[in-house]
């Protein structure tokens, strides 16, 4: 079956650094759009940055230039880097995929708390 599992959150200070990774299974990974979004408490959960199965980025405005998506179609996995991270980054992150014909598939989420 699917399996969506991300790992790599923690506590850190602002400014600092986390990658996230996503490890995939039960699905064609290397032909799926890939997605992170992200939930911060009393808040709907918000798209993040998705990546296409060719390569090509698309980010919120609030992340750009700090956050970068990547894939690593042998492994499976897609990444999140993040970087410069600031207190309201805190929240949960969520690995996303769409597949055919129409179903939506989210991994358990990582938690990135962001605190001096």
């Amino acid at each position: 079956q699917v399996q969506l599992v991300e790992c790599g959150g923690g506590l850190v200070q602002p400014g600092g650094s986390l990658r996230l990774s996503c490890a995939a299974s039960g699905f064609t990974f290397s032909s799926t759009a890939m997605s992170w979004y992200r939930q911060a408490p009393g808040k709907q959960r918000e798209y993040v940055a998705s990546i296409t199965r060719g390569g090509i980025t698309n980010y919120v405005d609030s992340v750009k230039g700090r956050f970068t998506i990547s894939r690593d179609n042998a492994k499976n996995t897609v990444y999140l880097q993040l970087n410069s991270l600031k207190v309201e980054d805190t929240a949960v992150y969520y690995c996303y995929a769409p597949l055919p014909p129409g179903y939506h598939y989210w991994g358990q989420g990582t938690q990135v708390t962001v605190s001096s």
